[in-house]
């Protein structure tokens, strides 16, 4: 390891500290649980949001309810929100409504899935591990704020902040995207497959970010073990 990346892993090891990094093969591991850590993503925002997609790769034991992702404006703590309140359920929700979508329970598994929405027909889809779920309708017209926190690891029930550690995560999180539009079909497969994406306000590879708490960043188990 270089003297540069040897100095960022400690400062990014350091709570409160804010990094710009590619995080490729890497996660951001959450230590305990129940948990008061989060991660606070950085985004620039330009205007409110339409439509969007988010997607993101988790790697847990947890059973118990637990935020994915949290994006929270003063006026909407749960403006979006992925959330698992168990392990056969993720809810999306948008401007404080949600909907559900049934899922087979993991195998110990990663679990990659992302989430999108538009606002002029308020059609949500929903896709794990590289398959879509069926479509549901959710907040027809909403028109999602700018003026955002967005967290990965609590949910926000007041803007930044108001967690309750029992809907903490614990486990891995990573390649975390939010775009401002709709994904392609081929393109939700391509970020399951971790291929070419178009670009983001939130990109797992040049991602703003800064830890609060128990959270590193390792590599993934997978690719250090070479399989």
């Amino acid at each position: 390891m270089g003297q540069l990346q040897l100095w960022l892993a400690i400062l990014v090891g350091l709570s409160g500290i804010v990094a710009q990094e590619d995080l490729y093969r890497k996660v951001f591991v959450f230590r305990n649980d129940p948990s008061d850590a989060y991660v606070v993503l950085r985004a620039n925002l330009e205007q409110p949001l339409q439509n969007f997609t988010v997607c993101l790769r988790s790697y847990t034991d947890l059973t118990r309810p637990h935020s994915l992702f949290s994006y929270a404006t003063k006026a909407q703590d749960n403006e979006i929100l992925l959330f698992k309140p168990k392990p056969s359920e993720y809810r999306l929700y948008v401007g404080g409504k949600f909907v559900t979508f049934r899922v087979p329970e993991g195998r110990g598994d990663w679990e990659h899935v992302c989430a999108s929405w538009e606002s002029s027909t308020g059609i949500a889809e929903f896709w794990l591990n590289g398959k879509p779920w069926p479509r549901k309708g959710l907040q027809r017209g909403h028109t999602v704020g700018a003026e955002a926190a967005i967290l990965l690891g609590q949910e926000q029930d007041a803007f930044g902040g108001g967690f309750d550690v029992y809907n903490s995560f614990s486990g891995e999180l990573a390649d975390v995207y939010l775009w401002d539009m709709g994904l392609s079909p081929d393109k939700m497969r391509a970020a399951y497959q971790s291929l070419r994406l178009p670009p983001a306000i939130l990109a797992w590879k040049s991602l703003s970010y800064e830890v609060k708490g128990d959270v590193v960043v390792k590599p993934r188990l997978r690719e250090a073990l070479g399989l």
